[in-house]
C-alpha cells in the first residue's frame, strides 16, 4: 500500500503539465453497417479503381445513438487507405459541424475514420495482464502497476508538455526518469539495489540523450521517418521535430536499460547477501561478468525490434542502390535510434555495476520495504 501511495504521488508530479482542455470538435461515434452497396465514380479518377462504396450506417453511441447515416466511403485501389466495408462491421466515425447551430443529425457531417479494434485489444491486453498476474502473483501486479502508469505518464505527461511547447528531450527525459523510479521501486523494492539500478539507468539515459542529438546534428536527420511526422507537422507545424525523435529515441531505449541495469544490481545484491565479505572490486568483477552476457543479448534484442519495425523498409533495399538506401533519412534514423539504444545499454552496464558495488558495501544498513508483505521490514546488508 505505501509503495502505491508513493507511486501515486510521483505519478501527479510528472502529471503536473497536463493537457489544456480539449477543443470544440465533435467526438467520434460507433456505427454499424446495415447495408452497403457499390456505385461507379468515373470522375474521381483515384489509382486504377472507380467506384465507392455507399453504405446505411446505424449510430451506437453518443447522443445520435439510433440515427441512421449514409456515408460515401470512396475505394482507391490502393490497400493502405482503402477501407472496405460489408454488411455487420464496426466503424469509427468521424463528425464535423455543417452549421454553427446542431438542431439534428442533418447538421453534421458523418466520415468513416476507420474499422473499430478497440474491442479486440482489449481481449488481447487482458490475456496479457490476466497471465502476467497469474504467473507473477504479487510481482506480476507491481509490474501491472508501473506499466499502466507508464502508460499514463506519456498521454497525460509527455503528450501535452511536447504539445505545451517544452523541450522534447527535457520532457522524455523527466518522464523517463520518473517512469523508472515507479517501475524499479515497485518490482525491486525500496533498498539499495533498486537505488542503483535507478542511477545506472538514469545516468546511460543522459548519455543515450546526448549521443541521440549528436547523431541528429552531425547525420542532419530531419524527424521526419513516416507519414505520422508528415501529419503532426500539418496539425502543430511548430514543434520542434528533431527533439521529438530524440524523444522517441530515448523513449525507445528506455525498456532495455532498466532490464539490464535491475538485473546487475539484483545480481550484486545477491552475491553481496550470500558473502558480505566479498570487497568492491570484487562485486564489481563479478557484476561486468554478468553484464558481458546481458550485452550480447540485449543489444542483439534492440536491434531486432528496429529490424522489424522497419521490414518493408528492409525489404526494399532489394530494389534499390545500396548507398542510396543507406544515406535515406528514414533509413539512417532506424539504423541510429538502435546504435544509440545499444550504446546506451553498454554504459549502463559499468555505471550499474559500478554504483550497485559502491552502495551495497557502504550503506550496511538499508531500509527494505517487502514486496512479499504487507509489513515494512529492516535488514542488515
Amino acid at each position: 500500500m505505501k509503495k502505491f501511495i508513493v507511486s501515486f504521488i510521483i505519478l501527479l508530479i510528472g502529471m503536473l503539465p497536463v493537457c489544456a482542455s480539449a477543443d470544440n470538435e465533435l467526438p467520434s461515434e460507433t456505427g454499424v453497417i446495415k447495408n452497403v452497396f457499390y456505385v461507379d465514380t468515373p470522375d474521381l479518377q483515384q489509382g486504377s479503381s472507380s467506384v465507392k462504396q455507399v453504405a446505411n450506417i446505424e449510430i451506437v453511441s453518443g447522443d445520435y445513438k439510433g440515427e441512421v447515416v449514409t456515408v460515401d466511403n470512396a475505394m482507391t485501389g490502393n490497400p493502405a487507405y482503402d477501407i472496405p466495408l460489408k454488411k455487420g462491421d464496426k466503424v469509427v466515425l468521424h463528425l464535423e459541424k455543417d452549421s454553427p447551430i446542431i438542431d439534428s443529425v442533418s447538421d453534421i457531417n458523418f466520415y468513416i475514420a476507420d474499422l473499430k479494434r478497440d474491442n479486440t485489444l482489449v481481449w488481447l491486453s487482458g490475456i496479457f495482464f490476466a497471465l502476467l498476474v497469474l504467473i507473477g502473483r504479487k510481482k506480476g501486479i507491481c509490474s501491472f502497476i508501473s506499466i499502466v502508469t507508464t502508460i499514463l505518464l506519456i498521454f497525460f505527461g509527455l503528450i501535452p508538455m511536447i504539445l505545451s511547447g517544452f523541450s522534447p528531450i527535457v520532457s522524455a527525459s523527466v518522464i523517463g526518469l520518473i517512469s523508472t523510479i515507479i517501475t524499479i521501486y515497485l518490482v525491486g523494492g525500496f533498498n539499495c539495489k533498486s537505488t542503483a539500478a535507478i542511477l545506472g539507468t538514469g545516468l546511460s539515459l543522459c548519455l543515450a540523450g546526448i549521443f541521440s542529438g549528436a547523431i541528429i546534428h552531425f547525420a542532419r536527420l530531419t524527424g521526419f521517418v513516416g507519414e505520422e511526422s508528415v501529419f503532426l507537422y500539418t496539425a502543430h507545424p511548430e514543434l520542434n521535430f528533431q527533439g521529438i525523435l530524440t524523444a522517441s529515441m530515448l523513449i525507445a531505449a528506455l525498456g532495455a536499460l532498466m532490464d539490464t541495469s535491475i538485473s546487475i544490481a539484483s545480481t550484486i545484491n545477491e552475491l553481496h547477501e550470500n558473502n558480505p565479505n566479498l570487497k568492491k572490486r570484487q562485486l564489481f568483477k563479478s557484476g561486468m561478468n554478468v553484464g558481458k552476457d546481458i550485452i550480447g543479448t540485449m543489444s542483439n534484442t534492440l536491434i531486432l525490434v528496429y529490424v522489424g519495425n522497419s521490414l518493408p523498409l528492409a525489404l526494399l533495399s532489394s530494389n534499390i542502390d545500396l548507398q542510396k538506401f543507406f544515406n535515406l533519412n528514414q533509413v539512417a534514423t532506424e539504423i541510429s535510434s538502435a546504435l544509440v539504444g545499444s550504446i546506451a545499454i553498454l554504459a549502463c552496464v559499468p555505471l550499474t555495476a559500478f554504483i550497485a558495488s559502491f552502495l551495497l558495501k557502504n550503506y550496511k544498513r538499508d531500509i527494505v520495504f517487502s514486496v512479499e508483505g504487507n509489513e515494512d521490514t529492516e535488514s542488515e546488508i
